[in-house]
């Protein structure tokens, strides 16, 4: 165990060397390393959780263990670990336990080293750590940060271009840096090497679906559950119903669909966005409408994608939306209305409906302005709500109509204006 723990240091500080991009998010990483309570980064696999902890961490002393190493698993004995990490790590101030969700009964240990006092940081890709095991353990003593893959902004950053202030020469590199993101995504790892993004980010996929999925609950029907997983891909944006998924498929057990797009949603891997109705018995009966967390996963597992670049943007600004501190359950929603037009996202504040958002790859069509403007007023006149915008991928106008005015705008001019959002 010791020279498994002393390894992992070495990997710490080999880690520690490196070059990173520090994430633009909402929130502040020193005031947040000033609480004493735990501190929980979580998100899909290879988003980079690891390396913002170790950003937060450079400048203190502190102990790391690395639970996706089998070596410490197989061996695992808590008091052994906790007596070699003081005798490794002396008098540090936190403790980082990296993907903690591989431990057996985890969140019991965590409380335990909480009460005692550790000041802890923890990495987990299981979204079941926040609505299950840590807030029946650890109930309001855990303050949680969600990484994402890259934000477009992020991408431009590494690639050393400030989109604030774009010269001249940068035009065409700054158009062709936009379009891989809206095609390859922002996985970290396919941004700094497009040329392996595809091959990458299946592999990716895979692995997530396996060590996330299957091997956590133990999943039997490994066919069935990819062919739900490939189903949810190949019908992103698309709203769809545990019965639509079960039907088309041809499953025996709506209930078994159900748990599988359930378990599919826990590694962030895919997300499900409810349509807004102010009854709820109601919202929860709806279709939901599928988004997943990276574009690049769609075009790396060969969907066709020259006919699906609307959609790649409307899931680009969902994501985006997530980011900005929005979620699926208060405050992001789509809406239909009574004659079945549909608007793609809500945002609720309070009881409030905030504001409206249509997302439109291209409007240069006068017949695809005006479905897309009617729809886009109709839900506004029944959420009675004035804060109306179309986003698109290059166009940028104001439209007058039936007392509203709605904001014709670019996805980067969208992205810019909305990169002071907190949460």
């Amino acid at each position: 165990m010791r020279t498994i723990l002393l390894n992992q240091r070495k990997e710490r500080d080999e880690l520690l060397a490196q070059h990173y991009l520090m994430r633009h998010t909402v929130y502040d990483f020193e005031q947040l390393l000033q609480s004493h309570n735990i501190k929980l980064l979580t998100g899909p696999r290879r988003v980079g959780k690891s390396t913002q902890a170790l950003l937060m961490l450079k400048d203190k002393n502190f102990a790391y263990l690395n639970f996706d190493d089998n070596g410490l698993l197989n061996k695992w004995d808590e008091d052994l670990v906790m007596q070699l990490l003081d005798e490794i790590y002396p008098d540090y101030e936190y403790l980082l336990l990296d993907e903690v969700q591989n431990v057996k009964d985890w969140e019991i240990w965590v409380g335990k080293l909480f009460r005692r006092g550790v000041n802890l940081v923890i990495t987990g890709s299981n979204a079941k750590m926040l609505s299950g095991e840590m807030a029946t353990v650890l109930t309001g003593r855990y303050l949680e940060v969600t990484m994402l893959p890259f934000s477009l902004e992020e991408t431009f950053e590494w690639n050393k271009i400030d989109v604030k202030n774009i010269k001249e020469e940068e035009k065409v590199t700054v158009s062709v840096i936009r379009d891989q993101y809206l095609r390859q995504g922002g996985y970290p790892e396919s941004v700094i090497q497009r040329s392996v993004a595809k091959s990458y980010l299946h592999s990716l996929f895979d692995s997530i679906v396996f060590k996330d999925v299957v091997r956590r609950h133990k999943i039997r029907n490994v066919t069935d559950l990819n062919n739900v997983a490939d189903f949810l891909l190949s019908n992103f944006c698309n709203p769809l119903s545990y019965n639509d998924v079960c039907d088309d498929l041809g499953l025996n057990s709506v209930s078994t669909t159900k748990k599988f797009m359930d378990y599919l949603h826990e590694p962030y891997l895919f997300f499900y966005l409810p349509r807004y109705n102010n009854k709820l018995k109601l919202m929860k009966k709806a279709p939901q409408k599928v988004y997943v967390v990276d574009n690049g996963f769609v075009t790396a597992n060969a969907f066709n994608v020259g006919e699906n670049l609307g959609r790649l943007l409307e899931n680009q600004i969902f994501v985006e939306l997530l980011r900005q501190g929005y979620d699926t359950v208060n405050t992001l929603f789509y809406y239909r209305s009574r004659n079945d037009r549909e608007t793609d996202f809500v945002i609720r504040e309070g009881s409030r409906i905030k504001k409206l958002i249509q997302v439109c790859f291209d409007v240069s069509s006068g017949k695809t302005l005006k479905r897309e403007t009617d729809s886009l007023i109709e839900c506004a006149e029944e959420l009675n709500c004035s804060d109306l915008s179309i986003v698109t991928d290059h166009d940028e106008f104001t439209i007058e109509k039936d007392g509203f005015t709605i904001n014709v705008v670019p996805s980067m001019k969208f992205l810019a204006d909305n990169l002071s959002v907190k949460k």
